[in-house]
């Protein structure tokens, strides 16, 4: 069945893809279609959808970040008058909710304009040849039904409307309106200076299919705001960070990664590791035990990556450098920087590793515009597909772009090797300016590229030498 998806104007590369994510959880991605409204723009937040069912349509809808309402059209038009012959002509076995037991509710809304209260009271009351047979419960209704006006203007920076369209229909479902207030950062007891937002972090958990009885790791955990999201749908909750002193200490006993979850009355996460994601902690041998790992990789922006970096490993040594059993009380081991392309190899094979067949791996990645168009390889794998890309532009020259990937193949030595080699290729050929760790690198474009003893003595040596460049 044909449903009115309303969406919120907000985020518009992350809209389809939250639906269709959430179709796929619910079991309706192979039979979903989209087609725009007549006279509407692709941007424009209207579109029809087409689901097998009701129920399948309310759970998406309710589930959903972004969607403003789902509806069951029962008319539209470029006039009141069009719209009325409309609903008439609507089946009547399709109106079977006008029962003398029922309450309903009309509620007027647009886009694009304004409507004054008068003026909204004067066009619901004009309805009045449907034939409603219960009573008005303007609280708690059973039935809530929109009428939506758009504008025709394409003068106010909207997406262009050739012609004015109304609609009519019955709500089937809608975003929780309270969810984003509740769990806002301003409100939040433990922040850091890398908290994702509450909304994104809710599309991140969505695009993940976080639900109960998955499991969810994020290896960047900061002070938690991912796991947080996922663990209100539900889903167990794993953590880790480089930084021990966001992991164990926060800000006292009562301000930390913990409290977070504390504070909403959430499920804790499992566990919370001081870990390195290019040194792993896993046991040999164990895989595919995470249903989704979600998280935002450091890129230089507001905190650089950073890796073990013991004295033996700068000496060349194979191994971690192990610290004397005397020196373990209260050690806080080296660390160096660690560049973007190293820390997405690293996760997409960690990914590889660790997820489910049929697990997904959400993360951000940050890219530098050269036109008004994406065009940008993105990191591989052969365990991995490409679901879902969508663009968060920063600024005018650069952006982030959340990536959606499901495991399709099972790691194996050989698909190891092959990830190692694919690596290499897209480090060498496509994105140079990955391998400097910080984006700020990028946007201000040094005229000559680092050398290998550049990169190892990391950013801050590369910020003196190129300063001259940068500003």
């Amino acid at each position: 069945m044909w449903y009115l998806c309303v969406f919120y104007h907000r985020l518009l590369d992350y809209r389809k893809p939250e639906f269709e994510s959430l179709a796929d959880l619910f079991g309706a991605f192979d039979n979903l279609e989209w087609k725009v409204p007549q006279h509407h723009h692709p941007d424009s937040p209207f579109h029809y959808v087409n689901l097998p069912s009701e129920d399948i349509a309310r759970n998406i809808a309710n589930r959903s970040i972004l969607v403003k309402g789902l509806y069951e059209i029962w008319g539209e038009g470029s006039s009141y008058e069009e719209l009325k012959e409309a609903i008439n002509s609507y089946p009547d076995d399709g109106k079977f909710y006008l029962t003398p037991d029922t309450t309903f509710r009309i509620v007027m809304d647009t886009f694009g304009k304004k409507i004054a209260f008068n003026d909204q009271t004067a066009r619901i009351q004009a309805m009045d040849y449907i034939p409603f047979q219960g009573r008005v419960d303007l609280k708690c209704p059973d039935h809530k039904f929109w009428l939506m006006e758009t504008d025709d203007s394409s003068t106010n920076g909207l997406p262009p409307v050739v012609d004015k369209r109304i609609f009519f229909g019955r709500e089937i479902g809608g975003a929780d309106r309270k969810l984003l207030p509740k769990y806002q950062l301003k409100s939040r007891g433990y922040l850091g200076p890398t908290a994702m937002d509450a909304e994104v972090a809710f599309l991140m958990a969505n695009q993940a299919q976080a639900m109960p009885g998955k499991l969810v790791y994020d290896p960047f955990v900061g002070t938690g705001s991912i796991l947080v999201a996922a663990a209100h749908f539900g889903a167990l909750t794993m953590g880790a960070d480089i930084d021990i002193r966001v992991v164990r200490d926060g800000r006292g006993p009562n301000c930390n990664v913990w409290s977070n979850f504390k504070q909403y009355g959430l499920q804790m996460p499992i566990s919370l590791l001081r870990a390195d994601n290019n040194l792993p902690p896993w046991r040999p041998g164990l895989k595919e035990v995470l249903d989704a790992i979600i998280c935002d990789p450091p890129y230089g922006v507001r905190a650089g990556g950073r890796k073990s970096w013991g004295r033996k490993l700068l000496k060349g040594a194979v191994g971690p450098y192990t610290v004397p059993e005397e020196k373990r009380t209260g050690h806080i081991p080296s660390t160096a920087a660690y560049s973007l392309a190293e820390c997405v190899h690293d996760l997409l094979d960690l990914a590889a590793k660790m997820l489910v067949m049929g697990g997904r791996l959400v993360y951000f990645y940050p890219v530098v515009r050269d036109s008004e168009t994406l065009d940008v390889e993105f990191p591989k794998h052969p365990c991995f597909k490409l679901v879902a890309s969508c663009e968060q532009i920063l600024s005018y020259r650069y952006s982030r772009v959340l990536l959606t990937m499901v495991k399709i193949a099972p790691y194996t030595d050989d698909i190891k090797e092959a990830a190692r080699l694919q690596h290499l290729d897209f480090k060498e050929n496509h994105v140079k300016w990955l391998e400097e760790g910080n984006l700020h690198a990028a946007v201000f474009s040094p005229e000559f590229p680092l050398s290998d003893d550049q990169e190892t003595k990391g950013v801050k040596d590369t910020k003196k030498k190129y300063r001259g460049k940068y500003v």
